[in-house]
């Protein structure tokens, strides 16, 4: 019972930290096409904000909110002033993206240094049999189960959502129509932008932010939505459930290494099955 209760843990950690990193790139890769390889960096950047934000005197959940909207209107920028004249022209927004990513990790490494800075977020431990988790990985699973069922709400149920749906489909006819797709393009790299400020500022506590934070988990993220799909969200919940199944139990039993390793073979094995996702027979079936 303890070894079950352990795997279940350590799953749904796992595919909380698969969700809160890709979830933004699910809306910005997956959803509108952008190839930004920059998303590392906005995460690397809500983790700076959220440490900021509380040497500013904030609370913890103050500064993981302010790291969302401050990455948010960020990433609303970096749209209005680079992206915007990128869209289909994919290896022009590679070499763009690269590039923002390149400058964003050299800038913070002047203002900080290549030393981890943190957060204290001192909720205590609890036990499952002998080992000892801390509680706050259990705000992590449930921060992360908000915004996956916030964002499908988002998309699913609301005009604003119906708005995106269709422009990402149809621009031309969105356009037609009467929409401004200039600002609904704006406003969703803007949301996926806030996603990944926020998956930073959920994270720091635990991992710290360091100008390299982004490159740990950048690699992870593409894979993810790149095997989810077509269709984003359902995509990389799957994914994510997948590869966080894979990665808790190898995890528990030998090391984070191995465990990553295993989940690269097993994407690499998933797409040679499915070349269009775990959700590109869904897409077909429609």
């Amino acid at each position: 019972m303890q070894l079950l209760a352990n795997y279940l843990y350590l799953i749904g950690y796992s595919f909380a930290i698969f969700v809160l990193i890709s979830l933004g790139l699910a809306v910005i890769f997956g959803m509108m096409r952008v190839i930004n390889l920059a998303q590392g960096e906005f995460i690397m950047l809500g983790a700076y904000v959220c440490v900021e934000a509380t040497k500013a005197g904030l609370s913890l959940w103050l500064a993981i909110i302010a790291a969302g909207l401050a990455v948010g209107a960020f990433g609303i920028v970096v749209e209005r002033l680079i992206i915007r004249f990128l869209y289909g022209r994919i290896l022009d927004t590679l070499l763009a993206t690269w590039g923002l990513s390149l400058f964003l990790v050299g800038g913070v490494t002047i203002a900080y240094g290549p030393q981890s800075e943190s957060v204290g977020a001192t909720l205590g431990n609890f036990q499952i049999g002998d080992i000892s988790y801390s509680r706050y990985s259990l705000v992590v699973i449930i921060v992360a189960v908000l915004l996956l069922v916030g964002t499908y709400a988002l998309w699913r149920f609301t005009r604003f959502g119906l708005i995106v749906r269709g422009t990402m489909q149809n621009a031309a006819m969105a356009n037609a129509m009467g929409i401004n797709t200039g600002l609904v393009y704006m406003l969703t790299f803007g949301f996926g932008s806030a996603l990944a400020g926020l998956a930073g500022a959920v994270l720091v506590p635990i991992v710290g932010a360091s100008p390299q934070l982004g490159l740990s988990y950048i690699a992870k993220a593409f894979i993810t939505v790149i095997a989810g799909g077509p269709l984003p969200l359902l995509g990389t919940s799957a994914a994510s459930a997948v590869f966080s199944t894979i990665d808790g139990i190898i995890s528990y039993h030998s090391s984070t290494v191995v465990s990553e390793i295993a989940v690269l073979l097993i994407a690499i094995v998933l797409l040679r099955l499915l070349p269009l996702g775990i959700t590109g027979r869904l897409r077909r079936g429609l």
